[in-house]
């Protein structure tokens, strides 16, 4: 047969129907659930039977107006109801049948064919953790101190623990910390140095602050960064100060979050 225009697709879907033959009962038991008679049209030997002569039995059968005998034909007809008649074979949807793109979904990659990807769900990969006024540190001179923190306002996924950060799986991260450190004597702080350090060793410094036109008693820093990392990674805070002698240095606490760490995976999109 010819067509103007482009041929009918008959492949996948079609209209649901059914025949029932061979039946001597008053009633017939639907391949397809319905939710009332005003979706489907019935019909026996081709005479279509009024809906006030049926009685919706329920949701897979329905009560003909009489006793059918076995040469009777019954067809139903599902009104706006289509089916599957073929499903594609494993690997046979190749991607010039999907759309141009690519997804990656809390982390596993949904491959749509193309060539952008879009980053996972940050939920269970993030923190926010600060250093309450119990948890105040004394620093040794020009030492690098590990910086605690005692008070956890979120760790999704619980991957903050001993003071460090776990990376529960691989991708970019943004990681950012603040400390404040404070000398219990005036005017005695020289250099003051905040490191982020992946496993073990120092990734992100602060601006090296040299307080060369004056000594400080109090100051608070923050260093930042987005770090590329792979699971089971892990990220500290680490702190060097410079100070006179004879004062004591903390890196103090309080109830504001002065002192915190925080992170959380990135999305994104190329």
């Amino acid at each position: 047969m010819s067509y103007f225009g482009a041929a009918p697709t008959g492949n996948f879907i079609s209209t649901a129907s059914q025949r029932v033959t061979s039946s001597t009962n008053n009633y017939v038991d639907l391949d397809h659930a319905i939710s009332a008679l005003s979706d489907v049209i019935v019909l026996v030997n081709s005479v279509k039977q009024d809906i006030t002569n049926l009685t919706f039995t329920s949701a897979s059968r329905i009560t003909l107006g009489g006793t059918l005998v076995s040469s009777d034909v019954v067809e139903i007809i599902y009104i706006g109801k289509s089916v599957a008649t073929q499903t594609p074979g494993t690997s046979t949807v190749t991607n010039d049948m999907l759309v141009n793109s690519s997804i990656t979904l809390n982390g596993s990659a949904v491959s749509l064919g193309g060539s952008a990807t879009v980053g996972g769900s940050a939920g269970t990969e993030s923190f926010f953790v600060t250093k309450s006024s119990s948890d105040d540190q004394t620093l040794s001179n020009n030492t690098a101190t590990k910086i605690t923190f005692d008070t956890e306002g979120v760790d999704a996924g619980n991957n903050f623990a001993s003071n460090k950060y776990t990376v529960p799986s691989a991708g970019k991260y943004f990681f950012e910390a603040q400390v404040k450190g404070e000398s219990n004597l005036d005017s005695k702080l020289a250099t003051f140095k905040i490191y982020i350090y992946k496993n073990g060793s120092s990734i992100v410094l602060a601006n090296d602050n040299e307080l060369t036109a004056g000594y400080e008693k109090k100051i608070t820093k923050n260093v930042s960064g987005v770090l590329d990392l792979a699971q089971n990674d892990y990220l500290e805070v680490y702190l060097i100060i410079n100070f006179e002698s004879s004062a004591t240095l903390s890196a103090k606490g309080g109830s504001q979050g002065t002192t915190h760490f925080l992170g959380f995976k990135l999305a994104w999109v190329h």
